[in-house]
């Protein structure tokens, strides 16, 4: 077997533990370190600081962190690619080359160009551009607009000769697959492998989620305190190893591996990237060795002749502020009291000349709030309120912000503020698009030398693969009993837009069948009807014995930077789920199948 190509990602977010460089460095071989630093929330986050400081809008962390282990990468010949250019590509290639120099070392760093895209502002908006998701038009002065990249820049800047690569807004996943496209010379055409390297991209993107965290079997997991990054050893014919450096936490298992797979995505059997439409429907998954799975089994298609894009746009402001209640009764203290402070907001804000308030959500946690109204328990007797507010005008919302700490001359029970006086701040919307490949041109700059790239153009719309249908009429085993989906399932949620997914694995194939016929799209709007305003779908990963729900409009705004949810993207989905009744054959609980 040829040597596999070893790629350990050291950063999941912005803000992401700067001890996993060393860990990866120290416990294990790599040809590459790589980071994805970019979500929505970080991208409108960015936007904000550029305002204030052109030089601004890259992340800032990816040099900090590696900056002190520069000599070790040089001289072990590691690569190093990360879209933490993001808004400012430029300028975090210069931070690099910078801190190259001031660590005694020569390091060519390459820039891709090409995904802002507000020089196409107009001629977008008098094509009459819309949400590809809502419809509703592109607002006319967004902060940024930004296409997602693929991963043949990354590549072709490596072929460059590019020690560190630094993008823009970029797929998360391209910064393992321009690697592994560069290496082992795969082609745009080579459709089953850019799936392939896509897949290994999307397990390990979100570093230690693929090997311990955020895992349904959290008490089964060691080491919480020295979580082991993810590694993936990659081979010419697509298939992957994920594991972990020696002697680190976590745990890397098929179920593991398996949330992070079904993590944040929808049509299974069309995810559209930029490079490839990827089919993970049959995904084979294998445990090699201790903390060692193979994934296998990706196949691909014709990517679409558009890019996504995404734009910010700044829509008024919004506070959000929480306080703790103790005692007897301490829910329902906590839910009066948000109330009482937004109707009294509302009354001062009239008095002003103000309009009233443009929204307003009150969720008292541990009262049971995120399940809806039929599961409150408003006896609880610890709790904390979460209040939050949205209006157009900043001043309007500091009337709420300065009557928050009076509250606590009010309401019994409350022991605490977090935070103090509650911050006000932009209230930043995202708007999803589609915009031709052929309008964007994309570059890699070495130096003061662009290097054009030839992004291969795909082809029209991508038709989507059939949802899986509800069963027709009740399919429940005679004579059984009902026990939680979790002792049947390993769960993972995430969202996309205003749109969250929820994908549920079964511990054993031979219970797949069961979760399909009674875990129902059906059902699921049931659970989550406190929010739910679209659809539900799903479908099947037979490969994973897995089912993929997709929620229409349930998170409540346009991103988490407009939202005024605790849970802005639905991490919290999966655990819930988990808790509805399945109804079992009765040997499966007395013969030891299920989890206990």
């Amino acid at each position: 077997m040829p040597d596999p190509i070893r790629l350990g990602c050291w950063a999941a977010f912005w803000g992401d533990t700067s001890s996993s460089v060393d860990q990866l460095l120290d416990g294990s071989e790599l040809d590459y370190l790589i980071a994805d630093y970019l979500s929505e929330i970080t991208m409108a986050l960015l936007a904000r600081g550029r305002q204030k400081d052109p030089e601004a809008g890259f992340v800032p962390d990816a040099i900090r962190v590696l900056a002190p282990r520069l000599k070790d990468i040089k001289a072990r010949g590691i690569k190093v690619v990360t879209n933490a250019g993001a808004l400012n590509p430029a300028a975090c290639a210069r931070a690099f080359r910078q801190a190259a120099e001031e660590a005694g070392v020569e390091l060519v760093v390459a820039a891709v160009e090409g995904d802002d895209l507000m020089p196409q502002l107009g001629s977008l908006l008098a094509a009459g551009a819309k949400d590809m998701f809502t419809g509703e038009a592109l607002p006319e002065q967004p902060m940024t607009m930004n296409a997602y990249l693929g991963a043949r820049p990354i590549a072709d800047a490596l072929a460059a000769g590019a020690d560190v690569v630094v993008t823009g807004r970029s797929v998360d996943t391209s910064i393992l697959l321009g690697p592994l496209m560069h290496e082992f010379g795969w082609k745009d055409t080579d459709y089953d492998l850019l799936s392939a390297g896509t897949l290994a991209g999307h397990v390990v993107e979100c570093g230690p989620q693929c090997t311990g965290g955020n895992f349904t079997d959290w008490d089964t997991v060691p080491g919480w305190d020295d979580m082991g990054f993810p590694i993936a050893e990659c081979y010419p014919d697509g298939t992957a190893i994920i594991t972990k450096p020696e002697g680190t936490g976590g745990l890397v298992s098929p179920g593991t591996v398996s949330e992070q797979i079904i993590y944040e995505i929808g049509d299974p059997g069309a995810y559209v990237m930029p490079d490839v439409v990827c089919d993970w429907r049959n995904i084979a998954l294998e445990q090699v060795g201790p903390n060692r799975v193979r994934v296998s089994g990706a196949r691909g298609s014709q990517p679409p002749s558009t890019y996504k894009v995404t734009a910010t746009h700044a829509n008024g402001y919004r506070s959000m502020t929480t306080a703790m209640f103790s005692g007897i009764d301490a829910a329902a203290k906590a839910r009066r009291v948000g109330h009482a402070l937004v109707t009294r907001t509302e009354r001062l804000l009239a008095t002003a000349g103000h309009a009233p308030l443009a929204e307003s959500s009150i969720e008292v946690i541990g009262a049971g709030d995120t399940f809806g109204p039929d599961r409150r328990q408003d006896a609880a007797t610890e709790a904390v309120v979460k209040i939050g507010v949205r209006h157009p005008e900043r001043e309007a919302l500091d009337v709420f912000a300065t009557e928050y700490a009076p509250m606590a001359l009010v309401g019994q029970g409350m022991t605490g503020f977090f935070g103090g006086r509650p911050r006000v701040a932009p209230s930043i919307e995202v708007f999803h698009l589609l915009v031709e490949k052929a309008t964007v041109t994309v570059t890699v700059r070495i130096h003061d030398e662009a290097h054009p790239v030839d992004v291969a153009p795909g082809a029209g719309a991508v038709t989507g693969t059939p949802a899986l249908p509800d069963p027709e009429g009740a399919r429940v085993p005679a004579g059984g009993v009902q026990v939680q989906l979790r002792r049947l399932a390993f769960g993972r949620s995430g969202d996309k837009g205003d749109n969250a997914n929820i994908g549920i694995i079964a511990r054993r194939p031979e219970f797949a069948q069961v979760i399909q016929d009674q875990v129902t799209t059906e059902r699921v709007a049931a659970f989550f009807a406190q929010y739910l305003t679209g659809d539900v779908k799903r479908w099947e990963l037979p490969g994973l014995h897995a089912v993929n729900f997709v929620l229409g409009g349930v998170l409540g705004g346009r991103g988490g930077t407009s939202t005024l949810r605790y849970d802005p993207q639905g991490k919290s989905f999966a655990a819930m789920l988990l808790e509805i009744p399945i109804t079992v054959p009765a040997e499966w609980d007395t013969s030891g199948l299920l989890a206990r």
